[in-house]
C-alpha cells in the first residue's frame, strides 16, 4: 500500500476509534452493575428501542415509494425533490424540530387543525418522538433504496411487463426481491439513526421520563448531574449501536454486494 494513503488512513482510524476507546477506558465497570439498574434507565432504553423500530417501520411505509419514485418516474422537478428528500441529513436537529413544532404543534400550520377538529395534540407526546426521529433517519433509507434500484437491472421488470404483469405486480414481485438488500441495509442505517437522535427530539418531543426521554436524552442529563452514569449509559448505546451495525448491515451489504 502507498505510504501516502497508509498514513492519512491510520489518521483516520486513530480520530474514529481513539473516542470510543476512551469511553470504554473511563467506564466505572465496577459499578456498572448499579448504574444500569438505576431508576429511569430502563424506561430510557425501551423507549429508545420502540421508537426507533416504529420510524423505521414508518420510514420503510413511506421512504421505499419514494425512493422508487426518485429512481424510475420520469416526473418534473425530481432534481429538487431529492433535494429537500436530503435536506434534513444536513439539516441541523434542532432546526429539524423547530421546523416540525411550527407544522405540528398547537399552533402550527396542521397542528392548530388537528387539536381544533380533533383535539389532538402532538408535541411532547411518544407519538412526537417517532415523527422526530422519522424525519431525521428516513433520508438515510431513501438514498440507500434509490441507489439500489438505479443498480438493479430493470430488464427484468421489463421481462415481467412483457408477461402482462402491471406496475404493481411487477414491483412487490420483481422490483422488490431485488433491491431487498438494499432496503435491509437502509432501514438498519436507518434504525440506528433514529436510536441516537437528540436535537429534533428535545426540541419537539421534550424530555419527560417515561414518555420522551430516550437514551441520548438521559445520557444528556445525566452528564449534568453524574458524569458516571452518563457514560454507562454511552455505553449501552454504543453496544445496541455496534451489534446492529455488525449482526445486520454487513451481512446484508455483503449480500447486496454478491448479488
Amino acid at each position: 500500500m502507498p505510504l501516502p494513503l497508509v498514513v492519512p488512513a491510520a489518521l483516520a482510524v486513530a480520530f474514529l476509534v481513539l473516542p470510543v476507546l476512551g469511553l470504554l477506558i473511563r467506564a466505572p465497570w465496577s459499578s456498572l452493575p448499579q448504574q444500569l439498574t438505576a431508576p429511569g434507565v430502563g424506561e430510557a432504553l425501551r423507549l429508545s428501542l420502540v421508537s426507533a423500530t416504529a420510524a423505521t417501520a414508518l420510514s420503510l411505509v413511506l421512504g421505499v415509494p419514494l425512493a422508487w419514485v426518485l429512481a424510475r418516474s420520469r416526473i418534473r422537478g425530481r432534481s429538487l425533490l431529492r433535494a429537500l428528500v436530503t435536506v434534513p441529513l444536513v439539516l441541523p436537529p434542532v432546526v429539524g424540530g423547530v421546523a416540525l413544532f411550527l407544522v405540528l404543534g398547537r399552533q402550527g400550520v396542521v397542528g392548530s387543525r388537528l387539536h381544533d377538529a380533533f383535539g389532538i395534540t402532538i408535541p411532547f407526546t411518544t407519538t412526537a418522538v417517532v415523527i422526530a426521529q422519522t424525519f431525521v433517519a428516513m433520508p438515510f433509507l431513501v438514498i440507500s433504496v434509490e441507489g439500489a434500484l438505479r443498480a438493479a437491472d430493470a430488464r427484468f421488470e421489463d421481462v415481467a411487463a412483457t408477461l402482462g404483469a402491471d406496475r404493481w405486480t411487477t414491483f412487490r414481485r420483481v422490483t422488490l426481491p431485488m433491491v431487498a438488500p438494499g432496503v435491509a441495509a437502509g432501514a438498519v442505517l436507518c434504525w440506528a439513526r433514529a436510536l441516537g437522535e437528540f436535537g429534533a427530539t428535545i426540541t419537539f418531543a421534550g424530555n419527560f421520563p417515561g414518555t420522551t426521554q430516550t437514551m441520548p436524552l438521559a445520557v444528556y442529563l445525566a452528564l449534568q448531574r453524574e458524569p458516571e452514569a452518563a457514560i454507562v449509559l454511552s455505553l449501552v448505546l454504543l453496544g445496541v449501536s455496534l451489534a446492529t451495525l455488525l449482526l445486520l448491515r454487513d451481512r446484508w451489504l455483503r449480500a447486496g454486494v454478491a448479488a
